[in-house]
């Protein structure tokens, strides 16, 4: 096999070949488009940096391979010459990144490079069916889910820790007592992109639109309490935040799940989400 020479920082002269890459998987590409598309290419604005594979690629053609590097790892494109490459560029520093996530056969083949320095993970799944929907959802709303206010950020954080600990197997107030995931839910309340069902001042149903591109919005941390579960609310919750990204923000609505939570795959299929990728995760 052909080895590339390794990968490169991509820059704003790269911004027309990163926009077609991004728009070829418009739904996979969600949680990488929301932040070129406002924020451009600058790493410090970008609060990452997006790497390309060093060839014989001419700027104005197709990059051969496209990989986000931040919080998360995020691998969109490229050949198994491109992800030693990206492995390459990643093992010249300590691994910073919470995990590696996106297309699954970019994540577990990237996976296969890093493994053996980054290993072993806390958790691999392989297997997560990336679902979308442009139409209206096949289950009625639910008239109480609504948009989070900023008053309501102490009743509503409860509710996101234990989500969040239920579906990382983290409590995500480690290391720092909560301070940056509390900023991260006070960033989602003030930009009307979390949503809850409060009865009796508790979140008994939660989700939140965690990326927004231009045509995607994509769907995370849905949960419902335990003691509510199996009765529709998440399927009728589900449904008003997707029909809120379809019907008022003019969006496909999109999220992916994990193929083994059987019920909240029935949920979402019921509602009308169809599969359009498959995603993996490695989670440290």
């Amino acid at each position: 096999m052909l080895r590339l020479a390794g990968a490169r920082l991509v820059d704003e002269r790269d911004y027309p070949a990163v926009r077609a890459v991004l728009a070829s998987d418009p739904v996979g590409s969600c949680m990488v488009s929301s932040r070129v598309e406002s924020l451009g290419l600058d790493p410090i604005r970008l609060g990452g940096e997006l790497w390309a594979p060093e060839s014989r690629y001419h700027r104005h053609a197709r990059l051969p391979g496209l990989c986000f590097v931040g919080a998360n790892l995020i691998p969109l494109r490229g050949d198994a010459g491109a992800l030693q490459s990206f492995a390459d560029r990643a093992l010249r520093r300590p691994r910073r990144c919470s995990s590696i996530v996106g297309p699954a056969t970019q994540v577990l083949g990237l996976w296969d490079e890093l493994e053996g320095d980054w290993g072993p993970a806390r958790e691999l799944r392989c297997q997560q069916p990336l679902l979308a929907l442009d139409r209206a959802p096949a289950v009625a709303c639910d008239s109480r889910v609504r948009r989070v206010q900023r008053h309501e950020i102490d009743r509503y954080y409860p509710a996101a820790v234990a989500m969040f600990t239920e579906e990382v197997g983290v409590d995500p107030r480690l290391g720092d007592g909560g301070v940056s995931y509390h900023a991260r839910v006070a960033e989602l309340i003030a930009s009307g992109r979390a949503f809850a069902r409060f009865e009796d001042g508790e979140v008994v149903f939660k989700a939140e639109i965690g990326a927004l591109s231009a045509s995607v919005g994509q769907i995370q941390g849905v949960w419902v309490h335990p003691e509510r579960r199996s009765g529709g609310l998440g399927a009728a919750g589900t449904a008003t935040v997707a029909a809120t990204l379809i019907r008022d923000l003019g969006r496909t609505a999109s999220l992916y799940v994990n193929s083994f939570n059987a019920p909240a795959l029935a949920a979402y299929r019921k509602i009308g989400f169809t599969k359009v990728g498959e995603f993996a995760t490695v989670l440290f």
